[in-house]
């Protein structure tokens, strides 16, 4: 069996597992956390296969239907979407265990985890969609089931906090969604397809200027998923109040799909604009400057790692503007190097949340002594955030900043600048929060709110049951993350060398485009318009 055949059950299995969870109910937990785990795990392995597959035969495409492109959907998993997809089924097998154990010890049965679970399960469905899709469609899809779902789990329990911050998360959201079908509808009228192969091609016989907004309608879409200045303020605001586990996975997931569609887009669709690459560059340098910022300026763990998600979006924009081989090369890296360590930094919190019943820093101090482990666990994660040799995030700077210093322009030697400054005030944030949370004396009495005072709360929306043992599941998960974000480092060389292939890929769009297999097809269309010109 062709590698091929397994392209849609990414997308298919979580679907299928959610039906069968939503069936099922609260009824039977112990299948409902097997079927959950079993399905994640089976993700897993495919996507690990397809990576495989992809780097060893190249891309492998799946017609949906029988139906062959352009007309018909096809789902493609070359390089840069079989890793994403291994590493976001990692991220969220891990999550989801984390939360069973989260579940378990709140004793929280019934509504609304017989909503929680099979939703999480659809989440998992989009953003496997969104990785894999051929065309606009079809990743506008992907958004929208991935969007749909995170309306759900970002209100669960239906707290007030909760309710208020996805008020503004659905109208950001929705506003995101119509600028991308407005893009959609755009693209499809100047060029008369959207598929994103058949779109590599025409869009080249287009005048400049119509190309030139056609690629920045895209961008404002992809721009406020991924939260890029200044279509990031909704984010601070909305992730730090939902539960632990939908923090987690937001922050690490739901961003950087904004972020793959961006290198999408910009690699396949728009390569070597010199006037998008300026701006982009702008973009990535407020991004980061603003981001880090405003983390530096918080006193509560989870909005302090919120901005710092903002500011760190702008390394991965960094290297999609420079464009070069060593740039893109930094920016994937970059890319799974963050999905994996800022979902592990959210989990953590979410334990100092259990053991402290806050995560404010003025609230919270001495943790170590009561909670060791939590200490070590939130910062190595944190350290690799920063930067630090020898870990991954270093690597990631490191490729970033060469890239900057062999483009050789002002606006590239600023971002360099730009990108060592927030590396050592993310150092700062982290190491504060750090200091404070697990050394010092709490400042303010536990009842005191401050201004932004985040409460802690369980799935279901009840007040977390303060200090005993931390749950086996939640600390196995967050243990796991750690060692797989420490293993980036151990097996860096393997990883950069494959990170280089796809930035290769990604600069060579004929690999795309004969995969899919519209380099024929195109050649026919204007073999029959001159035949029919005679």
């Amino acid at each position: 069996m062709s590698a091929a055949a397994l392209v849609p059950l990414p997308v298919v299995l979580p679907l299928l597992a959610a039906g069968v969870k939503f069936a099922i109910g609260a009824r039977l937990p112990r299948l409902n956390r097997a079927i959950s785990v079993l399905t994640l795990g089976a993700v897993l392995v495919i996507a690990l296969v397809l990576l495989v597959a992809a780097d060893q035969d190249g891309p492998q495409v799946a017609a949906v239907g029988g139906w062959d492109p352009p007309l018909g959907i096809v789902l493609v998993a070359d390089r840069l979407s079989a890793l994403m997809l291994a590493i976001s089924a990692a991220v969220t097998l891990c999550v989801i265990v984390y939360s069973y154990g989260q579940g378990i010890a709140d004793d929280e049965r019934g509504l609304p985890l017989a909503v929680f679970h099979p939703t999480y399960l659809v989440l998992a469905a989009g953003i496997s969609n969104a990785f894999l899709a051929g065309d606009l469609f079809n990743l506008y899809v992907g958004f929208e089931i991935l969007l749909v779902s995170s309306y759900v789990l970002i209100t669960i329990g239906g707290t007030a906090s909760r309710v208020r911050s996805g008020t503004t998360y659905v109208v950001v959201s929705l506003l995101s969604s119509l600028l991308f079908l407005a893009a959609i509808g755009l693209v499809y009228g100047a060029t008369g397809t959207i598929n994103l192969a058949h779109l590599s091609l025409r869009l080249r016989e287009l005048d400049p200027n119509v190309t030139l907004v056609l690629e920045l309608a895209l961008l404002l879409a992809f721009g406020i998923k991924a939260a890029v200045f200044p279509m990031s303020a909704w984010l601070p605001d909305s992730y730090p109040t939902a539960p632990a586990p939908v923090t987690a996975v937001f922050a690490g997931l739901l961003t950087k799909v904004g972020v793959y569609a961006i290198i999408r887009t910009e690699t396949l669709l728009f390569p070597d604009d010199q006037r998008v690459a300026a701006t982009l560059m702008v973009v990535a340098l407020l991004t980061m400057v603003v981001g880090i910022l405003g983390a530096v300026a918080q006193t509560d763990v989870k909005r302090m790692l919120s901005f710092t998600l903002v500011s760190h979006i702008g390394y991965m924009v960094f290297g999609v503007a420079l464009g070069s081989q060593l740039g893109l090369n930094g920016a994937v890296f970059y890319a799974i190097h963050h999905i994996t360590i800022q979902t592990t930094l959210f989990l953590t919190t979410g334990m100092i949340e259990r053991a402290a019943g806050s995560t404010s820093t003025e609230r919270v101090g001495g943790l170590a002594r009561t909670a060791p482990l939590v200490a070590v666990l939130f910062l190595v994660p944190a350290l690799n955030l920063a930067g630090i040799p020898p870990f991954s995030g270093f690597l990631g700077k490191l490729a970033l900043i060469q890239a900057g210093a062999e483009d050789g322009g002002a606006l590239a030697w600023i971002l360099v600048g730009g990108s060592v400054v927030t590396s050592l005030l993310t150092l700062y944030a982290v190491g504060k929060a750090w200091s404070r949370v697990f050394w010092r004396t709490p400042r303010v009495a536990m009842g005191d709110a401050g201004e932004h005072e985040v409460q802690g709360a369980t799935i279901g929306g009840r007040e977390i049951r303060r200090g005993g043992r931390m749950p086996r599941l939640m600390t196995g998960a967050t243990v796991a993350l750690v060692v797989l974000g420490v293993g980036f480092t151990l097996a860096a060389r393997p990883l950069t060398d494959l990170t280089d292939r796809t930035a290769i890929e990604l600069r060579d769009r004929a690999t795309y485009v004969g995969a899919v297999g519209l380099g024929d097809v195109e050649q026919r269309i204007r073999t029959a318009q001159a035949e029919g010109a005679r």
